[in-house]
């Protein structure tokens, strides 16, 4: 399918990125999350295990290239799902503080294909750092079109401590039918002293017409090329694929 021929694009130029610059930045981590859904009255609830991936590299001039790619194993109780994503991110610094782009991204969920292409952009601050995105995504085999607006701040406590809040919005045409949906959520990363390893925690709700969800996730991450904030700064923390999470409500 062509999510699947773009998310392994995506982990081609992830796993070839040293040969494409010397001082590559990124991160590689794993994830598990626990939802709970409630639609209509009824209560479920979905374990999952992501194993993701994003590098950035320069380009050319002040332009930087970010791969990301991410796998999800997701058990409801009744099905187990599996859910490729990748993501290709082209910017450029304006300024020394400032990185606006695009990005074209792909997953695969259930059967189901999406396409998404948007725009982003970063701002950098002493010890925060600024996101905004919005993108456009395509599902033909659930017959669903959606534009996303999303903005996220992360301040940095400590060098080493990075907490981070965000909210989304999206509006769909969906079968014929208009839906839309509202996601907000916390997160928090700490980079063990002396190593590249840091554990994550986080927690989102996502209301999309009449369904809730509520995760709460964990997980543990490996740097490489910088810590936190150097990831940050080298584009190797941009949006992108989360937009295509809701698809799976709609």
């Amino acid at each position: 399918m062509k999510s699947l021929f773009l998310a392994t694009a995506a982990v081609a130029a992830f796993a070839a990125a040293p040969a494409l610059a010397q001082e590559p930045v990124g991160s590689v981590g794993l994830t598990y999350s626990d939802s709970q859904i409630e639609f209509g009255g009824l209560d479920a609830e979905s374990d999952s295990y992501a194993l993701d991936g994003v590098v950035a590299v320069p380009a050319f001039g002040r332009w930087t290239f970010t791969a990301a790619a991410n796998a999800s194993q997701t058990d409801d109780g009744a099905d187990d799902d599996t859910a490729f994503t990748g993501t290709a991110h082209l910017t450029t610094l304006a300024g020394s503080d400032l990185r606006i782009g695009g990005f074209v991204g792909a997953s695969d969920y259930a059967d189901e294909t999406a396409l998404t292409a948007g725009a982003e952009v970063q701002k950098y601050l002493g010890s925060a750092t600024l996101t905004g995105v919005v993108a456009y995504t395509s599902a033909d085999d659930s017959d669903v079109d959606a534009w996303s607006v999303g903005a996220d701040a992360a301040f940095y406590v400590m060098p080493n401590l990075r907490l981070n809040a965000g909210i989304g919005y999206v509006t769909a045409d969906a079968a014929g039918f208009d839906v839309d949906g509202m996601t907000y959520g916390a997160g928090a990363e700490y980079q063990i002293g002396g190593t590249p390893f840091s554990v994550t925690a986080g927690y989102s709700h996502a209301d999309v017409e009449d369904i809730d969800v509520d995760t709460v996730s964990v997980g543990l991450r490996y740097s490489f090329g910088g810590g936190l904030q150097a990831r940050d700064r080298a584009g190797a923390a941009l949006p992108g694929s989360g937009v295509m999470g809701l698809l799976g409500a709609l």
